[in-house]
């Protein structure tokens, strides 16, 4: 279990959830693993099926403290909350900022701002960990010009200017990103990114691990209760989680980007667990995308110092710590959104 921004995350699957007085108090095969005092917090999060009890659940709807149900893995299955809880204002608020151009423009140059920074300092640890392995001059380059597209980005005018500047940094970095695949390199070449359908068997890996970090970010959305479905720099169209693609963007280069090229560099998949159809497009088997998911669900239990916060977490939480850090924005509590920056 973890307190992060006054929300209480239950990680176990095993946990059942009680109340004991003003307490909430976590268990694991009847034992004690934790208890807080219900006014400190504003949510608890349970990634389990052990449930909670009646009378928590009741405490809690009285109290205006939402309860978050997802799975072991992360989908979201139902919030529980009060009859006031403030997620309607909340969800007010984020569609008020968004109609508004310049704060909506604000917010998407700052996810953008992250998955630039993240992507250079992508390319710096590949020359500072594999100097002699990869091509130093070439990622050093790019990553100067991603640096000066910083710069673009934060003078930018217009949601189009920012799409514009975008896609040219996403060129560099995926122009160098054949450079960070050390191992298997015949088999996993990587030549551009190509999405729909992928061509190649990394590209292949990449749409794959992007669709479980996006159902992970819908999922931290939810969680706080803000709307996925619109956003502030992706379009809206029916079905699109367009906030949750405006989110992705600063964790793509960073968490599903070195982890697909850490499942190619140590070895754990390999041709074999493809196959390509007659119109080119390259599909991943059900033992090779079962091992990915396996691996996934063990990455998100490593951990770090988040940037903003200065704590301890797991990368698992981090989608849930960005959408609390929006919705604190959203409702007045921080002068800007904190993209996450990693180094």
């Amino acid at each position: 279990m973890k307190k992060l921004l006054n929300t209480l995350y239950v990680t176990s699957e095993n946990s059942y959830l009680s109340l004991d007085g003003e307490n909430v108090v976590v268990l694991d095969d009847g034992c004690e693993i934790g208890r807080l005092p219900l006014h400190n917090l504003e949510g608890i999060v349970s990634f389990g099926y052990r449930g909670t009890s009646p009378a928590l659940m009741g405490a809690c709807a009285e109290r205006n403290i939402s309860l978050c149900y997802l799975s072991p893995q992360g989908k979201f299955l139902a919030r529980v909350s009060g009859r006031i809880k403030g997620n309607v204002i909340l969800r007010e608020q984020q569609y008020l900022y968004f109609l508004d151009e310049k704060k909506s423009l604000d917010i998407a140059k700052n996810c953008i701002i992250g998955k630039i920074y993240n992507a250079r300092w992508v390319l710096e640890r590949a020359t500072r960990d594999h100097g002699l392995q990869v091509n130093v001059e070439k990622l050093k380059d790019a990553s100067i010009n991603l640096k000066e597209s910083l710069d673009y980005v934060r003078n930018s005018q217009s949601k189009e200017q920012l799409r514009g500047f975008e896609g040219e940094a996403a060129q560099i970095y995926f122009g160098v990103f054949d450079e960070l695949i050390l191992q298997q390199k015949s088999d996993f070449s990587f030549h551009g990114r190509s999405k729909r359908p992928p061509l190649d068997y990394t590209n292949a890996l990449l749409s794959f691990v992007y669709t479980l970090l996006t159902n992970t970010i819908t999922s931290a959305l939810e969680t706080v209760g803000l709307d996925p479905y619109v956003g502030c720099l992706h379009t809206e169209r029916p079905g699109r989680v367009s906030l949750s693609l405006d989110l992705i963007e600063e964790l793509r280069p960073v968490l599903a980007d070195r982890f697909v090229l850490s499942l190619i560099n140590k070895k754990m998949i390999a041709k074999k667990g493809f196959k390509q159809k007659e119109n080119g497009a390259v599909l991943i088997d059900d033992e090779t995308r079962k091992t990915v998911l396996v691996e996934w669900q063990n990455k998100k239990k490593e951990t770090l110092t988040h940037p903003f916060l200065k704590e301890k977490i797991e990368w698992g939480m981090v989608p849930y710590v960005q959408a609390m850090l929006l919705a604190r924005y959203l409702r007045g509590g921080l002068d800007a959104y904190p993209p996450f920056l990693w180094k």
